[in-house]
């Protein structure tokens, strides 16, 4: 299906925002276009700030599938806000949550815990089609590709989970090779939804060049052009060149795997993750295509039980002042740490 015939078929409230009309919120989505949406309203790009684009706040990965995730409020609210706070006064102004539906996602603790850090979070919709495809509902297999971009707009439309919390992108994720049935109905629902809201497509392909090369297939036969979609976990594919081609095209790339100097995988290790990343960037600004890449860690502060916590602070406390002695200058490091998450999460519809 193409894109004039998912916006025919569409509901009418999605139709009335398509067209420029008030949406079931009763706000027109000019409103929303120049703005982004974070658990607590929208926000204009200037106000963004320093942004982690790829963390897990709240996250159950490796348990059963929960949609919204139950946690213990209190506990959770003890271990988190502390810590956030020591991030927010590393000047990071922004998190952005990559907790999908089914895998972590409860947007009313989720709203608590940046209320109370005084951080700004942004919450997605979608489904997460990666790890197997474990933390995909049954309902993804039955409906179709619009019937399921029809749930993702509704959220953005009217909210998440009975709340007036809405998503200020959108989170989803493929297995290894080449696209399964699955993975490929979950992009072009993706799609789908991108020309409806404009939110941005954060989708975990890691270091899968085939399965990046068929999904911005996709998005190009249903009209999204590549400045939509975003790389998650760039930082594995072995060919930086497959990297630095897709950002010419105008994708994001998502280098999120930083570490502190002593944790990787687990256990004690060397520099190797930020000089890993390190080398990725300065790829990147031979290239004269900084303006592409994002940072974060895929970090982690309420895993579940028995599962290690890993950091927020490394990018700030190592990675930049590696990037400054290896020769970046302030406003190379605010074009990565702020410009671009602002560019990238603002909502506009990016088409052909």
């Amino acid at each position: 299906m193409q894109r004039k015939e998912f916006i025919q078929k569409v509901s009418a409230s999605t139709f009335l925002m398509a067209t420029g009309f008030y949406s079931s919120m009763g706000r027109a989505i000019e409103q929303d276009q120049g703005m982004i949406i974070t658990t607590g309203g929208t926000i204009s790009p200037s106000a963004m700030g320093s942004t982690l684009v790829h963390e897990h706040i709240l996250s159950i990965f490796g348990t059963t599938a929960q949609e919204p995730a139950e946690y213990d409020d209190s506990h959770a609210l003890n271990e988190v806000v502390p810590y956030l706070k020591y991030i927010k006064s590393l000047d990071c102004d922004t998190i952005v949550d990559c907790s999908a539906a089914y895998l972590g996602r409860n947007v009313r603790l989720l709203n608590q815990i940046a209320e109370q850090s005084d951080i700004q979070i942004l919450t997605n919709t979608g489904i997460y089609g990666a790890a197997n495809d474990d933390y995909v509902p049954d309902y993804a297999y039955r409906e179709s590709a619009e019937q399921l971009a029809r749930r993702w707009i509704s959220e953005f439309e009217d909210g998440i989970q009975g709340t007036d919390i809405r998503p200020g992108f959108l989170k989803s994720g493929v297995d290894g090779g080449s696209l399964s049935e699955i993975d490929a109905k979950l992009i072009r629902a993706a799609a789908y939804t991108h020309l409806e809201t404009g939110l941005l497509l954060q989708i975990h392909t890691s270091g899968n060049t085939t399965a990046a090369n068929e999904q911005l297939a996709i998005l190009e036969e249903e009209g999204v052009r590549p400045e939509a979609w975003v790389w998650v976990h760039a930082q594995n594919t072995e060919q930086v060149q497959d990297l630095v081609e897709a950002a010419k095209r105008g994708a994001w790339i998502s280098l999120d795997g930083l570490r502190s100097p002593n944790f990787l995988n687990g256990k004690r290790e060397s520099e190797s993750s930020l000089l890993h990343h390190f080398e990725m960037v300065k790829t990147f600004k031979e290239e004269k295509l900084l303006d592409h890449i994002l940072l974060s860690h895929d970090g982690s502060t309420y895993p579940p039980e028995g599962t290690a916590k890993r950091p927020l602070d490394p990018l700030f406390n190592a990675f930049v002042p590696m990037l400054k002695t290896g020769g970046f200058s302030p406003d190379e490091i605010n074009q990565v740490l702020i410009e671009n998450p602002a560019k990238a999460f603002t909502i506009k519809k990016r088409t052909f």
